[in-house]
């Protein structure tokens, strides 16, 4: 991806020109423009984003960004890609994903940035973010780094995160009305912003650089996982060899990463993940059915 992208971007302004002044919610989320674009922020990954614009210049080639829409397969394919690049390090009856949730295993890079601030390049090539395509940093666009998007069905997406809402709402709200959860989803109030916006900013780059940004489906994984699988391996630079072919790597990787193993795992079950300074999860909210 080239420096004409970042014109597209109406360039490297800072994103504290675009946000400013917010315009809080009752509902704790921001309000912000983006050019002509809006996108619903929370607080917290609003933060990050604003650190990574300013101050993430260190994207490399060999990175591999994950990026979703909240309750778009995220979890699953963490660990998909954390168990395609790691494969030569452990053993998959002593693997990491058995005892680390997948969301301590592959951080979000806007939660990353709140905590790291001074230290914005972690030791890792594998990360995920709900970031729109405008909010990128421009390192990551002129890297030649693979950005792996998924896509799912809005109406499958939006029941999963109306529950994952709920799940994760304070005790002392009442349960988010499935309604009004509507109302709020289709007005593009979400952690990423606007759905279609989100989609088709990434839709649009995998067809400018499909070399470098890949538009997958969460329906095409879940109906041939075996095919897809091998063709994220191999987008994103880790194809399988016939040796592993031939010992059955691929089906080894996709018995350890499917909804059945994760979910029955003790560290999913009890566990808790701290997305955030203040935003502490169960692990097993990210496990429904």
């Amino acid at each position: 991806m080239t420096s004409k992208k970042k014109s597209d971007k109406t360039s490297t302004k800072s994103l504290w020109d675009w946000f400013l002044p917010f315009q809080k919610r009752k509902d704790g989320q921001v309000k912000i423009s983006i050019s002509t674009k809006v996108f619903g922020f929370l607080i917290n990954p609003l933060e990050g984003v604003i650190t990574l614009q300013q101050c993430f210049k260190e994207a490399q080639p060999t990175d591999v960004f994950l990026v979703t829409c909240p309750k778009s397969g995220t979890t699953w394919f963490k660990t998909l890609l954390f168990a395609i690049m790691n494969r030569d390090l452990y053993d998959y009856d002593d693997h990491p994903l058995l005892t680390t949730n997948p969301h301590a295993c592959v951080p979000f890079f806007e939660t990353y940035a709140i905590e790291n601030a001074t230290n914005l390049r972690p030791d890792l090539s594998l990360l995920a973010t709900h970031m729109p395509y405008t909010c990128l940093p421009d390192s990551i666009l002129v890297s030649g780094c693979r950005i792996v998007y998924v896509y799912r069905d809005p109406k499958d997406l939006f029941v999963s995160l109306w529950h994952f809402a709920n799940k994760i709402r304070s005790k002392e709200l009442p349960t988010l009305i499935l309604g009004e959860a509507f109302e709020q989803f289709c007005r593009g109030v979400s952690i990423g912003g606007p759905f279609w916006d989100h989609v088709v900013g990434y839709w649009k780059a995998s067809i400018e650089w499909p070399d470098r940004v890949l538009f997958t489906k969460y329906e095409d994984m879940k109906n041939d996982p075996q095919l897809h699988v091998k063709k994220l391996a191999q987008f994103i630079g880790y194809p399988f060899s016939i040796k592993e072919e031939n010992e059955g790597i691929r089906q080894k990787i996709l018995d350890l990463c499917s909804f059945e193993s994760l979910s029955n795992l003790e560290v999913n079950k009890n566990g808790l993940i701290r997305l955030g300074q203040d935003m502490v999860l169960e692990n097993k909210s990210f496990f429904r059915q």
